[in-house]
């Protein structure tokens, strides 16, 4: 049986440790991240796939997160990983400002059908 400091019996969900600090929370407390194409996202929702880390929404464990390499490691993936995305959103002091939705270019392009030929032949 599992320690009692381990466990939660206050009915918040799971217990996750945070990879800045390695302190137990509970995971609504903190924020997941994943690894994609070398970029550490942040998945507020806990719905995006693959490996997951847990992290406090707070700077200070971001920073020894990084200054760890806890990223990589906890994510299981080769290499340093891209934390600007994560960092814009924690710290917005140390740079440009997360993008929002007004700050973005929609674009609208046509759906292309792959089975279809790229150029349609003239008559």
């Amino acid at each position: 049986m599992a320690p009692e400091r381990d466990r939660r019996d206050d009915g918040r969900g799971p217990v996750r440790t945070c990879i800045g600090c390695r302190s137990r929370a509970s995971a609504s407390e903190l924020l997941r991240v994943v690894a994609a194409d070398g970029v550490v996202d942040p998945d507020p929702r806990h719905r995006l796939p693959g490996r997951g880390a847990w992290l406090h929404p707070d700077a200070d464990c971001l920073h020894r997160a990084e200054r760890r390499s806890a990223f990589p490691r906890a994510l299981r993936v080769p290499g340093p990983l891209d934390t600007g995305a994560l960092r814009a959103l924690l710290d917005p002091d140390s740079g440009p400002g997360p993008v929002t939705r007004d700050d973005r270019r929609v674009s609208t392009r046509k759906q292309v059908d792959p089975h279809e030929p790229a150029v349609k032949p003239s008559r």
